[in-house]
């Protein structure tokens, strides 16, 4: 089969691997038929999370299941389905308590484990024509239709940037009536603002730095907030209409940080500064509000650039937080809690969450693809690969 490896810092190899095969009785094997790109793939893509040379990338999947164990028992041949991006057993200790992205038989030497990642357990990607499921009635999310019909872009973010971006607004516990920071506008923090005005969300803000970016968030309803034009946190202040007697609050309920630890120092747009956006929120968010990091903070940065460091290490205003009285969540998604009840969101009709998906091409087209993304050229937001 044909699969999208890591060869190198920046270099990516399209190239025959061996077929995935269901190596035991739970696992299925499915031919995709949509693979999404995410920023994530390009912390590996960009040496800095210890990618090993040959692994194949991905975690987005969506297809058609082509083979299944002989101890599978919901799933068959011809359906359809998503693969959260988070495989788990489904029956030990943390996936009985729906915390997914724990799972304890995974991954021998940790919690948890997810498609073509590094230190993420020893499972190849999805940018392949062919993906190995384990414990398949788990892990394949059943779904309706047939690949190419016009829920294909929406059901392909079912596998992680819907369900991280619904989570992200669990995390800040958004509802109906709140004010909103969301802190990035790519793929997760565009679907978290998507999330948070499903949710009821009076106003939601968007901050980037990214015309395009920031054109979609304001498509989806959002208002944007260009960094570029100064102190966001002063920009939403300046902007924020507080209710009668609320007049003294001045920030925000809820703040979402989908951005992480490639944060840019704005003081010096070509560095990094891996606080900033946890600086903001401490400033932004108002007195017993929420506070949600969905984006990642590796515990080691394996290619810092200026203005970053290895060490995973932050300085975070716990004293702003404390005397402010809020709550700060972090973690991966736990795909199980919410794939299913997306999916009949997408399927009533109440949520199109493919409106973000920017660019679509084949296997062979992802290096280019990559390296469009990485410098955000040509309006790269979100980009599909169709195997």
């Amino acid at each position: 089969m044909k699969a999208v490896v890591y060869e190198g810092v920046r270099t990516l190899g399209v190239r025959d691997v061996a077929d995935a095969a269901l190596e035991g009785g739970s696992a299925a094997v499915v031919r995709v038929t949509s693979s999404a790109i995410c920023g994530s793939d390009l912390q590996m893509y960009q040496g800095r999370t210890g990618a090993e040379p040959g692994l194949v990338l991905g975690h987005e999947p969506l297809g058609v299941v082509a083979q299944v164990g002989a101890a599978v028992e919901t799933i068959s041949r011809g359906m359809r389905v998503a693969i959260p991006t988070h495989l788990y057993c489904g029956n030990c200790h943390m996936c009985d308590r729906a915390l997914s992205a724990f799972c304890l038989r995974a991954r021998p030497e940790g919690l948890g484990a997810a498609y073509g990642y590094a230190g993420m357990g020893d499972y190849q990607g999805a940018q392949a024509q062919l993906l190995r499921v384990p414990w398949a009635d788990a892990n394949c999310i059943r779904l309706p239709g047939e690949p190419g019909d016009s829920y294909e872009d929406d059901f392909v973010l079912l596998a992680d940037a819907f369900v991280t971006g619904w989570h992200a607004t669990n995390l800040a516990e958004v509802g109906a009536g709140d004010t909103v920071a969301v802190f990035g506008a790519g793929a997760i923090g565009l679907l978290s603002v998507y999330s948070a005005l499903l949710k009821g969300a009076r106003e939601v803000y968007c901050v980037d730095g990214v015309d395009v970016r920031l054109d979609k968030a304001g498509e989806l309803g959002a208002i944007p907030v260009d960094f570029r034009q100064g102190d966001p946190v002063s920009q939403i202040r300046q902007r924020t209409a507080q209710p009668i007697g609320q007049e003294k609050l001045g920030g925000v309920d809820k703040v979402i940080d989908a951005v992480g630890f490639q944060a840019r120092d704005r003081a010096r747009p070509d560095t990094e500064r891996p606080d900033q956006v946890v600086a903001d929120a401490a400033r932004l968010v108002n007195p017993a509000g929420a506070v949600a990091i969905a984006g990642v903070y590796p515990e080691r940065d394996l290619a810092p650039r200026p203005g970053a460091t290895a060490a995973g290490d932050l300085t975070v205003p716990w004293a702003t937080f404390f005397g402010k009285g809020v709550t700060v969540r972090f973690g991966r998604t736990h795909d199980r809690r919410y794939t299913t009840g997306l999916r009949d969101l997408i399927t009533s009709g109440r949520a199109r969450p493919g409106t973000i998906v920017s660019h679509h091409g084949k296997l062979e087209d992802a290096p280019e693809l990559y390296r469009r993304f990485e410098s955000r050229e040509n309006g790269v937001v979100k980009a599909v690969l169709q195997p």
